[in-house]
């Protein structure tokens, strides 16, 4: 209570959504191809990778800056940038927002990152080595900076309302969606465009992760290289790309009429304090985030329908993804469709929980939830229904999101069919 006023937590409903990923450069055919099961990996082209111990990833394939933005913005935009404003752009435009209408002091920003301007950072440095310090960029600063996605998105749309950064590695984009969540459901805001976005298929990127030997050494087959939840998991791949959602109390998205996606109806987030890369053995953290995300949004275990996992096909995070899993639900875990979209697309990084967010809100609409594919044999420490090698039909009416960094850091968003 403030000032004799008792504050009402704002319901917060999903009406646009925009997406840059290794199988689509929109989010409408980001979903139709993860749904037929079309793998997004291939040989490495951004870098030269002979020296490299992995030579596949999950490239965003035929982007063009130039469709978003002039030749001089891309010039001063991270990769990763570009692609946030890209996905920002989709998912304004899907939502319908007339943004000369908008009040731009109630309308913000939330987009996360793992990394960063990791492109620009490598870039400078060697023109740095070759050159010398009076060569480098002067956009170097705001183009690896991690919130650069985030500033110049409200730049470009002209949005004032409430802009940070979210860092938390691999959970940092649907931690961005969480925290847009709140803010609206507070009253700090009535519109946010909430995401995340990763630009690492570097020389730094890709060897940093081959030096602490996280990816999977398939060379000779790529595209079966990602299988979350198999026995004969070896690693993730990398991947890039960007998942961004447009939220809106829903009292600003009915008064203007607008198409109704999903209701983001809980958040839940926690730390494992145990480890700065490998989850808790007991998967205490990525429970009691799930728990957390249904205690908020009022909704027993056994309403949900779907979990759209991390499963990033390492060893350790899908068994101790799945013990959290059943330890957060139950046994009802087993009458739950667990699957990975990293299985097509590679992992995202800071974007995988936030595209995951855009494909979980499509299957509501679509009743469709994507497969896991390369599943080939049953890991006995991953025994639930990871809908494997081919999509479901079915009705989904609660589903959450998951989401698990490096550093311990977990997130889980509730998102649930509307009207709920």
């Amino acid at each position: 209570m403030q000032g004799g006023r008792v504050r009402t937590l704002r319901r917060v409903v999903v009406t646009g959504l925009g997406a840059v990923t290794p199988v689509g450069l929109t989010a409408p055919e980001t979903f139709e191809n993860l749904v037929a099961g079309r793998s997004g990996v291939g040989p490495v082209t951004l870098i030269d990778h002979k020296d490299f111990d992995v030579h596949f990833a999950a490239e965003v394939k035929g982007f063009d800056p130039a469709k978003y933005m002039s030749g001089k913005e891309a010039r001063h935009l991270d990769r990763f940038s570009q692609f946030a404003i890209a996905a920002a752009s989709e998912a304004i435009a899907d939502a319908g927002l007339d943004l000369p209408k908008l009040d731009p002091t109630r309308a913000g920003v939330m987009i996360g990152t793992g990394i960063g301007g990791l492109t620009e950072i490598e870039a400078q440095y060697r023109r740095f080595m070759e050159k010398g310090p009076s060569r480098i960029n002067p956009f170097l600063v705001p183009k690896m900076m991690a919130n650069a996605a985030g500033g110049n998105a409200a730049i470009r749309f002209g949005l004032k309302g409430p802009n940070f950064c979210v860092v938390t590695a691999c959970a940092s984009g649907l931690h961005s969606m969480g925290e847009a969540f709140r803010i609206i459901q507070h009253g700090m805001a009535d519109v946010m465009v909430a995401g995340g976005s990763e630009a690492a298929i570097t020389h730094l990127g890709l060897g940093g992760f081959c030096a602490a030997r996280a990816l999977s050494t398939r060379n000779d087959d790529p595209q079966g290289a990602s299988r979350p939840f198999d026995r004969d998991r070896d690693g993730f791949v990398l991947g890039e790309g960007a998942g961004v959602v447009v939220m809106e109390s829903l009292d600003h998205a009915a008064k203007r009429g607008a198409r109704i996606y999903a209701e983001v109806t809980g958040y839940g987030l926690s730390c494992d304090a145990f480890h700065i890369t490998a989850p808790d053995d007991n998967g205490d953290g990525g429970f009691r985030a799930m728990r957390m995300a249904m205690e908020d949004a009022a909704i027993l275990p056994e309403q949900y329908q779907y979990v759209s996992a991390h499963g990033t096909s390492t060893q350790l995070n899908d068994k101790v993804e799945t013990l959290a899993i059943k330890k957060a639900f139950g046994d009802h875990a087993r009458k739950l469709a667990v699957a990975s979209i990293k299985s097509m697309i590679g992992h995202l990084l800071g974007a995988s929980g936030s595209v995951a967010v855009v494909s979980a809100a499509m299957s509501i609409v679509r009743g469709v939830v994507p497969p896991t594919i390369n599943y080939h044999t049953p890991d006995p420490n991953c025994d639930l229904d990871c809908l494997p090698n081919k999509a479901r039909e079915m009705k989904v009416c609660n589903v959450l999101v998951n989401a698990l960094g490096f550093g311990g850091h977990n997130g889980t968003i509730s998102l649930s069919g509307f009207p709920g």
